[in-house]
This record gives C-alpha cells, structure tokens and sequence, in this order.
C-alpha cells in the first residue's frame, strides 16, 4: 500500500501541475484560479480529514481523489470549476492515502517519508510538461483512473489485513501542553512552506541544478523518515536543521544550497509523525492541520512577500527557528527521547 500510494503521489501532484500549467495559466482568471487551488488542495484537508477519521474508508477518499482530477481535466472549459475539483481532489488523495500510511507506518517515520516525498518530482515535471506541447492531457487521465482501480484492488485483495482507524478523538484539544505542541508544529510547516516557495538561488537555472534541488527535496523527506527511525526524532531534527542553517549561509555555492535543501526537508515526516501522535485519535485531523500550514505559508508568496535572491540569513533563521519549535513540540507533548 505505501509503495502504491507513494506512486499514485506522484501521479496526482503531477496531474494537478500539468492541468494549471497546460489549461489555467494562460486564462484571465489565472491569479484567482491558483489561489482557489491552493486553498481546496490544501486548507480544505482539515474538514476532510476529521470526515475522514469518522468514515474509516481512507482508500475511497484516496480513489475518489484520483477520480475527481482526472475529471476536473473535462471541465477546463471552465477554468475557476476545474481547478476547486481539482484541488478536492488533491486534498482527498492525501487525506485518505496519509492516513493509511499513518496506520500502517505506527511507531515509525520511514513510510511516511517514502509516501510524501515523490510529490516534489510530481510537481516539478508536471510544471514542465504542462509547459511544453508534447504531451497531451489523455494519458494522463488514463494514469489516475487506473490509479483508483489498483488502489481498489489492493484493498479489496487484503481487506482483513487492512489498516483501521482508531476511534475518533480530539480529547487532547482540552490538554495546554497539546496545543502548545501542535501550534509549534504548526508554525513549523508554515515556515517550511514559505521557504521552498521562496527559495530562487541565483545558478537554479544552470545546468541540472533546478533538477538537483528536486531531488533534494524528495532524497531528504525520504532519509529523514529513516533517519528519525535509526537516530531518534531529536537528534535528526537537530543535526539536520543546524546543518541546513550552517549551510544556507553560502548561497552562492550550489552544493551548500543543494545539501541545505536537503536537510531542511528531513524533518517533514518527523513533523507528520509527532503531530499523528499529538491526536492519535484523528490522524486525518492532523495530517489535515498541518496540510493548512502549508497553505498559510503560500500566502505571502501570493501576495508578493518574496525574498531577494542568493539572501542568506532569512533561510539560516528559518531552520534554526523550526529546530527550537519541533524542540518545544516534542518537549511539550512529552515525546522528546523516542526513537
């Protein structure tokens, strides 16, 4: 299951990205098209994921994700409609496939890495596919219909073993000490957001480096599941954030940037992982809070707060600010020593 979602990952994200690119941009309605995405895809995860922790039918969020964008791909005609089913769909997919991961993965953070780092590469070639010509949209929708029949299948092949849901809870809304620890989290992702949207070093566009940083994103969500699982969650979080703030201080360098990059995104499945057991009750919930964090990150971009290129201390204070509020996180939901 993990492997199957952490691919159908992909393929959405890749989906979504090829129809804004290909279909949405070029509209009048461009600016407001991205904006209704980006909110459906991501701030909309948190309603859907308390539904979704109530259903107990993760893979039938996960299907109808995958059904939704490829459908949104037939309503282009209009282009506001395709992009909120779209972004539904989006939302779902990662509602229903990060929650069976979530399940599955237990008192471990190497899944969850492996399930959410494909979306960079997703994006990204989607973004220079849609850009192109040579590819039309008809595959695709193959792809993502085929995508829901194999996740069908694979749950209807191993139903008894199929991971449940534990009963819904937010109890832990009444403890100070959970709120504190999730808020951390929180301005946590929202800072990681904000940062890879804003980072533009200066030799991105020389050579393969753009294609580099990809794979740094992707290559660093996926070792800091296993890292966290080898070393523990704070002394992953440690190395890597201080590393990465070490790091960013040469962004004239492509290597510094690359390995920067790299670091800074191995803590997003530890992020995930400690959130999931701040509200064990409601891992939609969680996976959904987080998911708005992200959205609440894009804003500013939206809106035109930029950093300059190749600045060094905005991004060095970002990831020593996220190693000191995942720190206080893990202090205060009394998690701090877990491997």
């Amino acid at each position: 299951m993990v492997l199957i979602y952490s691919v159908t990952h992909f393929l959405v994200d890749f989906a979504c990205a090829f129809m804004v690119f290909r279909g949405i941009v070029s509209t009048p309605y461009s600016s407001l098209c991205i904006l209704l995405y980006n909110f459906c895809a991501f701030a909309v995860q948190m309603p859907l994921g308390i539904l979704a922790d109530k259903c107990n039918r993760n893979y039938l969020f996960a299907v109808s994700g995958c059904i939704f964008v490829g459908a949104a791909y037939g309503l282009l005609i209009v282009p506001v409609a395709a992009v909120i089913i779209a972004g539904l769909g989006n939302a779902m997919f990662h509602i229903g496939g990060g929650v069976d991961v979530l399940n599955i993965s237990e008192n471990k953070c190497a899944s969850l890495g492996v399930f959410v780092s494909p979306g960079a590469w997703g994006i990204y070639f989607g973004t220079i596919f849609g850009r192109g010509d040579g590819l039309t949209s008809v595959p695709v929708v193959l792809a993502l219909f085929a995508a829901a029949g194999l996740i069908l299948a694979t749950y209807r092949a191993q139903r008894g073993a199929y991971p449940k849901n534990a009963a819904f809870s937010i109890s832990n809304l009444a403890s100070r000490q959970m709120i504190y620890a999730a808020a951390c989290l929180f301005l946590v992702v929202c800072l990681r957001s904000y940062v890879g949207l804003t980072l533009n070093f200066s030799w991105k566009s020389t050579g393969y480096w753009g294609l580099a940083l990809v794979c740094a994103v992707v290559l660093g969500k996926t070792a800091g599941g296993f890292a966290a699982d080898r070393f523990g969650v704070m002394k992953t979080t440690f190395i890597s954030l201080w590393a990465a703030a070490f790091l960013f201080m040469f962004p004239q360098m492509p290597l510094s940037g690359v390995t920067a990059v790299l670091l800074f995104n191995m803590t997003m499945p530890i992020t995930l992982w400690v959130m999931a057991k701040i509200f064990p009750g409601a891992k939609g919930f969680s996976f959904g809070l987080l998911t708005f964090g992200l959205f609440l990150g894009f804003l500013p971009v939206y809106l035109g707060v930029n950093v300059p290129p190749d600045a060094s201390w905005p991004f060095a204070l970002a990831a020593a600010a996220s190693f000191a509020l995942i720190g206080i996180g893990l202090h205060k939901a009394n998690i701090w020593h877990t491997r």
